[in-house]
């Protein structure tokens, strides 16, 4: 059976997301427009810089529980991923939409609001409900979906 636009592309975050180099959740994304892909991304360290399959994982180290304390991770998330790769491209993404797959965090919903992506949809939840009062006072629409494995 053929896929809907919703579940193909959600099936290439998955895709995406086993690029990963994070120690404790793999998560991909695509940025879509008219049914094409502007950019994808998966978190990770910076370009060239050693990722954390290599170092270890300081928050793992530290105890520090998902959601919290993003500061003190080397990996950029996906989503800045996504939207990092459209700017080195000079693709925009105003209007688009991202699949995702983990809900964004308030960081990364911060980013999405301020490129113009209008549209979220994501499978995963994220312990993160500043993000979505972000995402709701933005106007930017939130849509969680289930993905069959």
């Amino acid at each position: 059976m053929r896929p809907s636009w919703e579940e193909y592309f959600m099936q290439i975050t998955q895709v995406v997301a086993s690029r990963s180099t994070c120690l404790r959740r793999k998560v991909g994304a695509a940025i879509v427009k008219d049914n094409r892909i502007l950019a994808t991304g998966y978190n990770g360290a910076p370009a060239g810089l050693a990722h954390c399959m290599e170092r270890g994982c300081l928050r793992e180290k530290l105890g520090i529980p998902s959601g919290q304390r993003h500061e003190l991770c080397r990996a950029l998330h996906a989503e800045q991923n996504a939207i990092i790769q459209a700017a080195v491209h000079g693709t925009a993404i105003q209007g688009s939409m991202i699949y995702v797959t983990t809900q964004p965090c308030v960081m990364c919903s911060k980013m999405i609001v301020n490129a113009g992506i209008k549209k979220v949809i994501f499978a995963g939840d994220y312990p993160d409900e500043l993000s979505l009062e972000i995402f709701n006072e933005a106007g930017v629409e939130l849509i969680r979906i289930s993905v069959n494995d």
